[in-house]
């Protein structure tokens, strides 16, 4: 639009030599003309639909964002406590009348996320500007339902326990949003200002190119076989592939990729079969760039791609597993080289088979914009992590910003996972900027160890859980930051706490941290053979709102504190022990005595493990740890069988956990 403008005063210049005109004069009027067109590209209009391209344009992850911080209104303890939101105590900032105000920012900026696992139908009301009416309304339920247009699924949805909302809502000056009820549990509220930008406050009108881009970023969100086409946009376009199909053998290292030129990695994937997979994490996937000291990428495959504990488990749009191909779409800039190689370690004791592998690596020679971009960098850390210390995903000098967490959670003592109580917290730039509700909360998940919520491992386009396993007392999560990626001009911290306060639960934690900085790494961690071996526990706790439960004729079942097993005349109920690794186990079991209290029996299918035990007491007594027998646990005979019987008007037998205690060879 500025060239326009000066088409005029230019054809004026091809006259001058016919005109008495000052020189001088013209060219102070073409640098206003000049200054002013370029005044006008800055100020066009910044819309919610600039931040919604955002979650399709991973090749723009690379980019700086100076001075834009992202923030949280959560409610978390604010005495370091574990009242997260159950009382609601912390979840609203004031009250106004009988209405509770529940974030308030000052713009101009943008809310990228929302997230609760407890959502109402109560109307939440976004006052933007300062105006006296809202400017949306919205029942809460409705920001995750997809009964509400603009907020559609998968960009705003519900699964693993948590409800998120990434649907992005601008504002000019400044938003309030009301919640219209007397009490708000859990909450997250994510936003980030916009600084130097002429922001379009939301207004719920959309055109057609509007919805076009909505159901675009929601085709891609959806793609459960994400491809490198999704993203080769902008700088990630013009995309070329290297192929490479090596054998890679213990103690040895393959290069499979080198470029010694400026250019950028726009996505790779590497097939490995299922050789990545099981207890020992002995192949290391390595990557320079620019001849640094340090490796950009230095750590075990399986933990690079979000296996969890032998086996694949993440498939996001961005990096994970489908088939037996490992993806990153992840875009890697670099100035002047890219070394890429994978490294087979040899492990003393252990037999060892060469693998064969097959890498493609998606590239172009789109070299880093080094004032606008930063290069990609991963940190592996993996650590028993002493009590009363947080675990670090990520802490660096200078600038970048972070954009992914995968994070592999497990107990060193058996029993529930109480480590997940952890919240996590990011200090930007001197500045704690955000602080969690818990650790399945911050990867949008939410109520771990209960039925159909954060109980199992499933993956969601950037966030989900790996794995969930009482028996194993582990888990895992991943969650990737597209629009929300965390900015930082001077350091970052970014960590997880383990237990409910103070870091009181021994963990063993393995993470990677994603980010983009300036500054190459200063020091990484090796992976030596212990810590590239999945730990197994000793002991293992079933607890019974998970048990995998098959009933024989004449007993009804009710979970309540246990699971109630009721009978007239008599009946069997099998338990099936998943998770567990195979071996010789004592089996012990927690049961009530009480008044009416059934007999029982345990097997193991057809070998029976005690005789009659009555439960029969005047008085309900809880009996723990009782020694039924041992076991011989395969693939095919993990169960066991309680065999139930009245007892003279005694029908119930009422079972508490069962807990497996390997024998030592």
């Amino acid at each position: 639009s500025s060239l326009l403008q000066l088409r005029l005063p230019l054809r004026l210049l091809a006259d001058f030599r016919f005109m008495k005109i000052n020189l001088k004069e013209v060219s102070v009027f073409l640098s206003a003309i000049l200054l002013a067109g370029s005044y006008a590209v800055a100020q066009n209009p910044y819309r919610w639909t600039d931040e919604l391209e955002l979650l399709k344009r991973v090749d723009k992850l690379p980019e700086y964002r100076t001075g834009s911080y992202v923030e949280q209104f959560s409610s978390y303890d604010r005495t370091g406590g574990n009242d997260d939101g159950f009382a609601g105590t912390y979840s609203f900032l004031r009250k106004e009348g009988d209405k509770l105000v529940i974030a308030e920012m000052e713009g101009p900026g943008v809310i990228n996320r929302i997230w609760t696992p407890t959502p109402t139908d109560n109307m939440l009301y976004f006052y933007f500007d300062g105006q006296k009416e809202p400017g949306l309304k919205i029942k809460f339920s409705d920001l995750f339902s997809g009964k509400v247009y603009p907020f559609t699924k998968p960009v705003c949805g519900n699964e693993i326990g948590g409800f998120y909302c990434y649907l992005p809502i601008t504002y000019k000056k400044s938003c309030k949003i009301v919640f219209d009820g007397p009490k708000l549990e859990f909450i997250q509220i994510q936003y980030r200002n916009l600084p130097e930008k002429k922001v379009e406050t939301y207004t719920g009108e959309f055109s057609q190119q509007d919805k076009d881009l909505l159901a675009e970023v929601n085709r891609i969100w959806a793609d459960l076989s994400p491809a490198v086409t999704n993203y080769t946009f902008g700088k990630s376009a013009g995309v070329q592939t290297e192929e490479k199909v090596f054998t890679l053998s213990p103690g040895e290292e393959v290069s499979f990729f080198e470029m010694a030129e400026p250019g950028r990695i726009v996505g790779m994937s590497i097939d490995g079969g299922t050789s990545f997979e099981g207890l020992y994490k002995d192949v290391i996937l390595s990557a320079k760039w620019d001849n640094e000291k340090v490796e950009a990428i230095y750590a075990p495959v399986a933990d690079f791609f979000g296996y969890a504990y032998g086996k694949g488990a993440m498939r996001s749009i961005l990096m994970g597993k489908q088939g037996t191909s490992n993806y990153c779409y992840l875009p890697m800039p670099f100035d002047k080289s890219a070394s890429m190689k994978m490294i087979y370690k040899k492990r003393e004791g252990i037999q060892q088979s060469p693998i064969s592998v097959n890498v493609k690596v998606y590239y172009n020679s789109n070299k880093r914009n080094v004032k606008e971009e930063g290069k990609f960098y991963s940190v592996w850390r993996r650590e028993k992590t002493p009590l009363g210390i947080f675990h670090k995903f990520a802490a660096q000098k200078g600038k970048g910003h972070y954009v992914g967490t995968i994070h592999q959670a497990q107990g060193l003592r058996p029993g529930m996972t109480l480590f997940f109580e952890g919240d996590d917290s990011t200090y930007v730039d001197n500045k704690m900027r955000l602080h969690g509700t818990g650790s399945e909360d911050y990867y949008n998940g939410g109520w771990y160890a209960l039925l159909d919520r954060w109980d199992r491992g499933n993956s969601l386009p950037l966030h989900g859980c790996l794995d969930y396993s009482l028996p194993m007392a582990r888990t895992g999560g991943y969650r990737f930051f597209l629009a929300d990626k965390m900015s930082y001009e001077k350091e970052i911290y970014h960590g997880m706490e383990h237990g409910e306060v103070k870091n009181n639960f021994p963990v063993d934690y393995t993470s990677v941290g994603f980010f983009y900085a300036a500054q190459p790494l200063q020091g990484r961690e090796e992976p030596t053979a212990e810590l590239r071996t999945v730990y197994q526990p000793t002991e293992h706790i079933y607890f019974p709102q998970l048990m995998q439960l098959s009933l024989g004729g004449g007993v009804q079942v009710t979970n309540e504190r246990g699971i109630r097993m009721t009978t007239q005349h008599g009946g069997v109920v099998r338990i099936m022990l998943n998770d567990v690794p195979e071996g010789k186990y004592k089996v012990l079991i927690n049961y009530f005595e009480k008044p009416n209290g059934a007999d029982f029996q345990v097997w193991q299918r057809q070998k029976q493990l005690s005789g009659w035990i009555s439960t029969k007491k005047d008085k309900e007594v809880s009996k723990d740890r009782v020694h039924v027998g041992d076991i011989n646990l395969t693939e095919q005979t993990n169960s066991v069988t309680f065999h139930v019987r009245n007892n003279n008007g005694g029908d119930q037998f009422e079972l508490g956990l069962i807990i497996l205690e390997r024998i030592k060879e």
